[in-house]
């Protein structure tokens, strides 16, 4: 899965070079030397096969990874907590982190979907050109649910003459733009695998080619942003909601979007790549009390037992400094053994097979709360009676994607207190076990948290720095930025507000 480079030199031979030259006193030295300077053992482009694992592999490796989940957005949502290096929970993200991860997304992985997009585009082979576009708005999505504005409509395009100081698009056009393309990507599927046009096949880590499934995941992304925006923008959040229903979306955890890592020691699950060396993070006070509260099933999957007594689940408070969290280092839970490879630098923590657990992108539990929450409120061709259904429905896939059992889905659903409740305290019951199902995808959990308000348990931490008196609602911008693009960062800061992580985006209503 190495991602081959272009070589930037190659060289000619003194030999050929003469014998043209000599040949030019008699009739003239017609033929074109440009290909002599390839070098046949060093190809300049990579098939797109080849490009679409790799983009792929990176994509989840950063945003399934312990830099953008652990220290960011895990946090944020309170379901992780830091116990030591404390920065990030306390309200900071280093510089060098923001900038290499906003650069690295257009350098490489939406670089990469964007050469497979123009090659498959061009054989008119929709089944590769697809997925790509799939790919690369899944990345798009979470790159402005971020920051909000940033490059899109002139981005990628400095290698065809285009500007190199893109604009930033408001996060409106955005989303827009985002919903048509994942419309048309998930038309063009529709003929499935027909004659030269193969797909993607076994170079696609997630559905291994599969059409239908590239499709369902294509309209269960739309289905996402367009709830994500129904306060900002009503009208068009309930007409896509409408539509993406009706072509197909998600219907089991065996169409969940996911990679399942190989567990080679090369390419591991990002999470239990890094606890093999690292113990910085234990699971939230905020997940792990809620969970107690609901007698969740998923307390033991999500969590271990505390080092100090193996009886007793303890979460971490988020944003304290290092007074106190060094005293909680035994006291409080590391992460569940899912997510461990067994021997770490400092213990043995769950089995290797911690190193094939998958990465989720997204999944039938979330979609299933997406159309419960629009049931309730009468959205997307739906009633509020079939709101029930599709809660119970998300519920228990949760539970069963990370092996939890549906009997035990069922005990947990006669609760009082989970039981569903239409009306209002059913959309409040439906936030809160979205959010609990979107464990290790802290993005969306806290993208949820900041649409909605739930669990209102989210509240800033104790020790938080004096610059973010509050729970972060975007990441701040690139200062590399500063450099390369100051006078478009400067219009979108104009535009969207201080540059600060307290400042809203266009759907955070």
């Amino acid at each position: 899965m190495t991602k081959l480079t272009s070589p930037t030199m190659r060289y000619t031979r003194l030999s050929v070079g003469l014998v043209c030259l000599a040949a030019v006193s008699a009739t003239a030295c017609k033929t074109d030397l440009t290909a002599l300077n390839q070098n046949p053992n060093s190809p300049t482009s990579a098939p797109a096969t080849t490009l679409f694992t790799s983009a792929t592999v990176s994509t989840l490796g950063t945003w399934g990874g312990a830099g953008v989940q652990n220290s960011m957005t895990e946090l944020w949502a309170q379901q992780m907590a830091q116990i030591q290096y404390i920065d990030e929970d306390r309200g900071h993200i280093r510089n060098t982190t923001v900038d290499n991860l906003f650069a690295g997304q257009y350098a490489g992985p939406l670089e990469d979907y964007r050469k497979i997009i123009v090659m498959a585009d061009s054989a008119k082979q929709p089944n590769t050109s697809g997925p790509a576009k799939i790919m690369q708005s899944w990345l798009f999505q979470k790159m402005t649910d971020l920051w909000g504005d940033i490059p899109y409509s002139e981005a990628l395009a400095g290698d065809a003459g285009g500007s190199l100081t893109p604009k930033y698009d408001a996060q409106k056009d955005i989303y827009y733009g985002l919903l048509a393309t994942l419309t048309s990507a998930s038309s063009s599927l529709a003929g499935g695998i027909t004659g030269a046009d193969q797909g993607l096949g076994s170079a696609d880590p997630i559905y291994k080619g599969d059409v239908a499934k590239w499709q369902k995941f294509a309209n269960s992304e739309r289905a996402r942003l367009a709830l994500r925006m129904s306060k900002a923008d009503p009208a068009k959040a309930a007409t896509e909601l409408t539509a993406a229903f009706a072509a197909g979306t998600i219907a089991s955890n065996s169409d969940n979007a996911a990679i399942a890592w190989p567990g080679d020691g090369i390419y591991d699950n990002p999470l239990s790549a890094n606890f093999s060396t690292r113990d910085d993070h234990r699971v939230a006070k905020t997940l792990v009390d809620t969970l107690k509260a609901l007698n969740d099933p998923r307390l033991a999957i999500y969590a271990q037992p505390t080092k100090a007594d193996p009886t007793v689940y303890a979460g971490m408070q988020n944003g304290l400094d290092n007074t106190y969290t060094n005293i909680y280092f035994n006291t409080t839970s590391r992460v569940g053994t899912l997510w461990y490879p067994g021997a770490t630098s400092y213990g043995t923590y769950g089995t290797s097979a911690g190193k094939k657990t998958p990465t989720y992108l997204m999944t039938y539990a979330e979609v299933s709360f997406i159309k419960a929450e629009a049931a309730e409120k009468g959205l997307g061709g739906l009633t509020p009676a079939q709101a029930a259904g599709f809660y119970i429905a998300g519920v228990t896939a949760s539970i069963t994607q990370w092996g939890g059992s549906a009997s035990a889905a069922a005990t947990y659903l006669a609760q009082p207190g989970v039981a569903y409740v239409p009306g209002a305290t059913g959309l409040k019951q439906i936030g809160l076990q979205k959010w609990i199902a979107l464990f290790t995808q802290g993005e969306e959990a806290w993208s949820e948290w900041r649409r909605t308000g739930n669990p209102a348990s989210i509240v800033p931490g104790p020790k938080m720095y004096a610059d973010v008196p509050g729970v972060p609602r975007r990441l701040v911008y690139s200062g590399a930025e500063l450099s390369v693009n100051k006078t478009s960062l400067n219009a979108a800061i104009a535009a969207q507000g201080p540059d600060t992580y307290l400042t809203r985006m266009w759907w955070d209503k």
